[in-house]
This record gives C-alpha cells, sequence and structure tokens, in this order.
C-alpha cells in the first residue's frame, strides 16, 4: 500500500471512527485502525466488537493495499500536522512510515485479515429518517437509559419503526422517556430493537449535519449510512418491557408552569437536598407548588413558584434529578405535570407537543 492525501483529508474520516477506539484493549488489534485502500477511495474501519465505524475518503494511490495501524497514534500525528500539509503513507512489510513535509513517522502494525469486521447485516427493514430528527429522538430519550443494570435490556434505547412512526424508548425502571417522528414513508412492517448505550451516544456525536439518513434494521444488527460514514451497531438481545403500560392514561391533577422557572427552582432546591437519595418534595395547592428539599445536617431549601393548577391539595417526592433531565429536554416555553395521586406516576410533557412523554416514579420521603 502507498498513498498520498492532504493532511484533511486523513484526519477528518479519523475523527469520526476514533470515538469507538480505546486506549486500553484486551485485543491489541481493537486499538488499531483498519486502512483499506481500493483505486483513489481509503476506506477508515474502527471497532470495538459492539460498535463498528467505517468513514470514505479520497486519496491518491499508487499501490492498493490494507493494513491496520495504532489508531489513536495515528490520529493524535495527522491532527499535530501543519495545515494543508500533504501526508504520504506507505507499508513496508509489518512496518507503516508516514511522512508529512519534514515530519517522518514509523508505525507498528498488525495483519488486517486479523481485523474484526462486519460484513452484511441481512437488513430486515430499511427507515429513511431526517438526520436532524434522528438527533432529536436520541437526545429526547437517552439520559433514561440504565447503567450497568443487570436488566442488560435497560441498558439500551429501543428503536421501534411502527407504520409511518419512529419511536425511541428509555427506562431505569424508575423513569421513562418516550419520543416519536413521523417518517414520509410508512415502515415495511412494526419491528423493535434495542440499540446499547455505547452505539446511542456515538450515533449522537455523529448526527451532526443536514439531510437524510438510512436506518437498516438487521436481526443482530443496526446499520446507518450518514454521507461517506457508515455506523453499525450490535443489538441487546432481549425483551423490552411493555412501556406502553407504564405511561400514565388518565391524569386527574394537572400543574402548567413556566418550565424555566420551575427548573431553576429545582436547581436551587437541589442544592441542599440529600447527596445519596436526591430526593425533593412538592407541595401542591391551587395556583402554587412549594418545593422543599433537605439532607441529614437539617439543611433545608424552599422554593414556591406560582402555577396554573386546580384540584386537591397534595404532597408528593421525586428524585430531583430525573425532574430535571425531563424539564431539560422540554423545548417549550411551558410545561405540564400531570398527577393522578401522591402515589401514582408524574407524565411530564410541552402542552403543545404530544410526541415526546416523560414519565417519574414517585419516591418516598
Amino acid at each position: 500500500m502507498k498513498l498520498s492525501a492532504p493532511r484533511d483529508a486523513i484526519l477528518k474520516p479519523l475523527q469520526s471512527v476514533i470515538g469507538v477506539v480505546e486506549r486500553r484493549q484486551t485485543m491489541p488489534i481493537l486499538s488499531n485502525v483498519l486502512l483499506t485502500s481500493q483505486g483513489n477511495r481509503l476506506h477508515i474501519a474502527a471497532t470495538d466488537l459492539e460498535v463498528e465505524l467505517v468513514a470514505e475518503t479520497e486519496v491518491e494511490a499508487e499501490a492498493s493495499g490494507e493494513i491496520t495501524i495504532p489508531g489513536r497514534k495515528l490520529h493524535d500525528i495527522c491532527r499535530a500536522l501543519p495545515d494543508g500539509v500533504n501526508v504520504e503513507l506507505s507499508v513496508s512489510g509489518d512496518r507503516v512510515t508516514l511522512k508529512a513535509a519534514r515530519s517522518r513517522f514509523t508505525l507498528s502494525s498488525l495483519p488486517a485479515e486479523d481485523f474484526p469486521v462486519v460484513e452484511e447485516i441481512a437488513a430486515q427493514q430499511d427507515v429513511r429518517v431526517d438526520q436532524h430528527g434522528l438527533r432529536k429522538l436520541l437526545e429526547k430519550t437517552h439520559f433514561s437509559m440504565a447503567q450497568q443494570d443487570v436488566r442488560y435490556y435497560l441498558n439500551g434505547l429501543l428503536v421501534e419503526a411502527d407504520g409511518y412512526t419512529l419511536r425511541a424508548v428509555a427506562t431505569d425502571g424508575h423513569r421513562l422517556a418516550m419520543s416519536e417522528l413521523q417518517l414520509d414513508t410508512p415502515a415495511q412492517k412494526s419491528e423493535q430493537v434495542i440499540l446499547p448505550r455505547k452505539a446511542v451516544l456515538e450515533l449522537m456525536r455523529l448526527l451532526d449535519g443536514d439531510g437524510e439518513v438510512a436506518l437498516a434494521l438487521g436481526t443482530n444488527h443496526l446499520r446507518v449510512q450518514l454521507g461517506p460514514i457508515r455506523f453499525t451497531s450490535k443489538l441487546i438481545d432481549g425483551r423490552f418491557p411493555e412501556y406502553g403500560r407504564v405511561i400514565p392514561s388518565d391524569v386527574g391533577r394537572v400543574i402548567t408552569a413556566d418550565c424555566a422557572v420551575m427548573r431553576h427552582s429545582l436547581q436551587r432546591a437541589a442544592i441542599l437536598s440529600n447527596e445519596k437519595f436526591r430526593g425533593v418534595r412538592l407541595d401542591v395547592k391551587d395556583g402554587t407548588v412549594t418545593i422543599r428539599a433537605n439532607n441529614p445536617d437539617q439543611e433545608e431549601a424552599v422554593e414556591k413558584l406560582e402555577v396554573e393548577y386546580e384540584g386537591d391539595e397534595m404532597e408528593i417526592g421525586f428524585n430531583v434529578n430525573y425532574l430535571l433531565d425531563a424539564l431539560g429536554a422540554v423545548d417549550d416555553d411551558r410545561v405540564q405535570l400531570g398527577l393522578s395521586d401522591a402515589n401514582s406516576s408524574c407524565l411530564i410533557n410541552s402542552p403543545a407537543a404530544t410526541d415526546t412523554k416523560f414519565v417519574v416514579m414517585p419516591m418516598r420521603l
């Protein structure tokens, strides 16, 4: 393999894939990126066995071939080179030489045939979706995923294609977030897949452009094509909870408030909440919500805010972090909190938008 290209032509695709390359790997090959040169196209691939990223760029190639190179080192070298410099890369045995202006680097390599790659994923369904819409789905729901839960299927995010709707749902057993996006063309069939946490976060990082993206849902993988970048992730094999049963359908008491004012009040009260349990108590009565927080040091915070509420007086406790996460994902100036009683879940959503809903379980204080 021998090729040359402007520094940015190599750095940009490297930056797209480097997120899945761990600095410390049990398998040395996973610290490397796979470079495959075919004609004037260079494919750069990285994987951690769960997520695979492949980016494509244009180069001038004297000789085609493929090789693996330490990913972080190659990325750091290219990033440290001056703008506009031309990079020459050549392979000799198990050594890769990189030349740029007056700089010369020699890196070790490992055989390309040892690099694990995901071939065809046997897609059961293809869905085309707006890139901004897909990013919004993930942003509105990802924070509700569990972390290291023994119920492994909660450590990911449900992606469901159902008719003209693409839906994302996440829950950790104490709260739930659901968001929906309308499709221009309907899905061929109703299908659910569970995307792992790392894949969700990596996909959010990549979704920063315009235009459509193509989602291919396979039996064991989800593949997303974002222009010159191909994202492939393994799926979590498990049965996601029936989330529809968790979302309250009949909330008799509705609090309508200024979203920013409520969020800031909760943030201030949270300063004196118990560091372990993060509980706050909401005392609700006509036109007013009083937020109270205290801790083992007998310190107390009290915040009062005016709201729209007509109904019986009620006292209910919540984890303040869960409320803040949900309020932070509401785009509207106004927010609604729907309650049935002090022992039932709270339904949080915008009065203007019904495509995104949040459910927070109460806690005893």
